[in-house]
């Protein structure tokens, strides 16, 4: 039995875990959960696993919680030093990073300290802090592995040649609820039509964030840190249905590509089961059915949230601190009603323009730097 916490286990990520758990309880077992402040599903989900331990991140539910809706073989902790004493718990193996944004670093950080296996569904981790976490890996013994579906795919991919055979990785995206947009009409957008994602079930944070192509902005600077690519490595591609997650080319111009139907119980599986492969609860592809593949360039001018994010990822340093912090902040203005949808990806680069560059700064130094961007990011008109 390998043992798993699940950190975020109330998001998309974590109940798509969950029903991989489901599927193989002979292998899997849940050691621990996390949520923020949905106790009462995270309540649910404690009666059905019994798992050791549940997290609730906001301390400030301590009296509100009721306690007896927990299995009675549950301890319930709060706070960030309950999920990172999670992370870090010895019986735990492997370790389902899924708690959105920036705020899934210090329980990610705490694994890798750990010298656990890491299955990276919390992109903001190596966006945020790619450079030290690899070291920190390497030092600890720990294994990241990528829970997003595109990185899956190409972890998959890059298996099938030798890393100096590489020329190139492209992610797919699938252009969100506004491909074929032109710039002047995404002033029109909102937040009821952003969230209307036409592929994929996710959370508001990510819906969004994909709707601006920003997703596929920190997913570049993910891949870079991830598989140690060089900047003329990483390329985007719009693929509309969602079948290819991503590909790799190699020197002799063959390419591989992963495909799937968009269903994150495959990559979920995948990195709780590498180097092998279990019966899938993921949907199978119908191949009894006729249906066609699309590829189109991106549109650079609707969507600067691609060229933002090679160059972020060129820059390294403190720019991905402050690119992934400004994001999350005007994503939460903009769903508020007090930003344009358009005005997502500007406000992000003038922040991200205006902070002081540090090409080798610790994790003190980017913490303080993802500070900044928020306050800089409420102040933005």
């Amino acid at each position: 039995m390998t043992e798993i916490a699940l950190l975020g286990s109330t998001g998309s990520i974590g109940t798509s875990t969950l029903d991989v758990l489901r599927k193989h309880s002979d292998r899997l077992k849940l050691r621990g959960i996390t949520a923020h402040r949905n106790w009462r599903q995270l309540a649910e989900q404690s009666q059905e696993f019994s798992p050791a331990i549940a997290v609730l991140g906001d301390e400030s539910l301590k009296e509100e919680v009721d306690r007896s809706a927990f299995h009675p073989e549950t301890e319930l902790r709060f706070g960030q030093a309950g999920i990172e004493s999670l992370a870090a718990d010895s019986q735990v193996e492997t370790v389902v990073s899924a708690i959105v944004g920036a705020a899934g670093l210090g329980g990610t950080w705490a694994a890798v300290e750990a010298g656990k296996r890491v299955a990276i569904a919390n992109k903001e981790t190596l966006v945020v802090a790619g450079p030290i976490v690899k070291a920190l890996a390497e030092k600890t013994g720990a294994e990241l592995l990528p829970v997003d579906s595109e990185h899956s795919a190409l972890f998959q991919c890059l298996q099938g040649g030798r890393r100096e055979e590489l020329k190139r990785i492209v992610l797919t995206a699938s252009g969100g609820p506004f491909r074929g947009w032109k710039k002047e009409q995404l002033k029109e957008v909102t937040p009821t039509m952003a969230l209307d994602h036409p592929t994929w079930n996710m959370g508001p944070k990510i819906t969004i964030d994909s709707a601006t192509l920003m997703n596929k902005a920190l997913e570049i600077i993910e891949a870079k840190w991830l598989f140690d690519l060089a900047d003329s490595e990483i390329e985007v591609i719009i693929h509309p249905q969602s079948i290819i997650h991503s590909f790799v080319e190699f020197r002799d111009n063959s390419v591989l590509a992963q495909m799937s139907p968009p269903d994150m119980k495959l990559p979920i599986q995948y990195a709780l089961t590498w180097p092998e492969r279990w019966e899938g609860v993921a949907r199978a592809m119908d191949w009894s059915e006729m249906f066609q593949l699309e590829f189109h360039p991106p549109d650079h001018e609707a969507f600067p949230a691609l060229q933002l994010g090679l160059e972020t990822a060129a820059r390294g340093g403190t720019a991905g601190a402050v690119l992934n912090a400004a994001n999350e902040a005007a994503v939460e203005r903009f769903l508020a009603g007090t930003l344009r949808f358009d005005q997502i990806v500007l406000a992000t680069q003038d922040i991200l323009k205006a902070h002081h560059f540090d090409p080798s700064p610790d994790l003190a130094e980017l913490k303080k730097w993802d500070r900044w961007a928020r306050e800089e990011m409420k102040q933005w008109n």
